[in-house]
């Protein structure tokens, strides 16, 4: 039976990026430090006043271009982030409407860094049970809501105040993931292929929530209320991770899985032209890389770029592949992720 194939894809990033010297003005860090341990040099945030589904429409519209869709030759859409515009409704509902196409089922996928493996295996689904025809997958986020400064007007130079000790601690004290992420969109438009032998060939996902408290927000509805003053002093709206195992996780898993997929699919490692792995820490892709004997060449990267925008990731640099010409007609794709949950795997993909 034929598979998915990509017909068009599209991101967008908000307003200006933000240097690594941006952020030393609300907490304690450098450039230095922060490219030696991330390999990031900048990343984009969300205004005030702008979510994630007003994110995705710009990327949303430039993947439709791409393809040459219009919104109402969309019959499905798959939206993950773990940065919705609001608790409910889901962000995939909002980003129908305002793309105009507003009675289409349009589920949001909770699968945080992960989310693009997700959203292939249920778009390949779909298609192949010839329950969508056209099917839109999007990731985006806007972490800056989450981040643990009070001083946007600090971290943009535009005064001369400084942090109070209190603000600058609590930053500080966050600073290991605070660094990390930024904000944007990809997205993607999916057909069926007509020809056999395309598509998604091979799957290898798990999930694990006995590691869930090593990457969480600990707020939630365990809570009463759920958001109370003790919550939010007490940084439980906060983003935790222990950056240790996560990337102790992140760069065993990974290799397994893809190894596991390439053994599903009978091709090996050496076959797969592009490795697209979730951008969360150039460390992590380089030991992956290196455990797989794979040169970095072929596993490509744009976090210096844009830092880790969760779920947009993997389609921001897919886009950007497909446009400069990289990714072309027939050749094999991984893709692999590691995600807050935890939720990993690897798939291979037959342009």
């Amino acid at each position: 039976m034929s598979g998915l194939s990509i017909i068009g894809t599209g991101h967008y990033v908000p307003g200006r990026p933000y240097s690594n010297q941006d952020l030393s003005r609300v907490l304690d860090t450098n450039d230095e430090w922060i490219r030696q341990r991330t390999g990031i040099a900048q990343r984009y945030y969300c205004p005030e006043g702008q979510g994630v589904s007003d994110l995705a429409l710009p990327a949303a519209q430039r993947a439709l271009e791409a393809a040459g869709k219009r919104p109402e030759d969309i019959d499905y859409i798959l939206f993950s982030t773990m940065t919705p515009d609001h608790i409910f409704p889901g962000s995939g509902s909002l980003l129908a409407a305002k793309l105009g196409c507003p009675t289409i089922p349009a589920p949001d996928l909770r699968t945080q860094c992960a989310a693009s493996l997700y959203g292939f295996q249920i778009a390949d689904a779909l298609l192949r049970a010839d329950a969508a025809g056209c099917i839109l997958v999007v990731g985006a986020e806007a972490h800056a809501g989450l981040m643990p400064w009070r001083d946007w007007d600090i971290l943009e130079g535009t005064t001369e105040r400084r942090p109070s000790p209190e603000d600058w601690d609590r930053a500080t004290r966050h600073r290991g993931w605070a660094i990390i992420f930024g904000d944007g969109a990809g997205a993607l438009v999916l057909e069926r292929h007509q020809s056999p032998g395309k598509g998604v060939i091979a799957v290898d996902i798990h999930s694990d929530g006995r590691f869930a408290s090593q990457l969480c927000i600990p707020a939630g509805f365990r809570t009463r209320p759920y958001l109370s003053a003790a919550t939010l002093d007490g940084d439980a709206s906060l983003l935790h991770m222990d950056g240790r195992e996560v990337f102790k996780h992140a760069v065993t898993k990974l290799p397994k899985s893809i190894l596991a997929v390439c053994q599903k699919a009978e091709v090996t490692v050496d076959q797969v032209d592009w490795f697209i792995a979730h951008q969360a820490n150039a460390r992590i892709n380089e030991a992956i890389a290196s455990r797989l004997n794979v040169p970095m060449e072929r596993m490509p990267s744009n976090i210096e770029r844009f830092g880790n925008t969760s779920a947009a990731t993997i389609p921001i640099l897919m886009d950007e592949m497909r446009r400069d010409g990289r990714i072309k007609p027939n050749q094999l794709i991984c893709v692999a992720a590691l995600g807050a949950g935890f939720h990993w795997g690897s798939m291979l993909i037959r342009t």
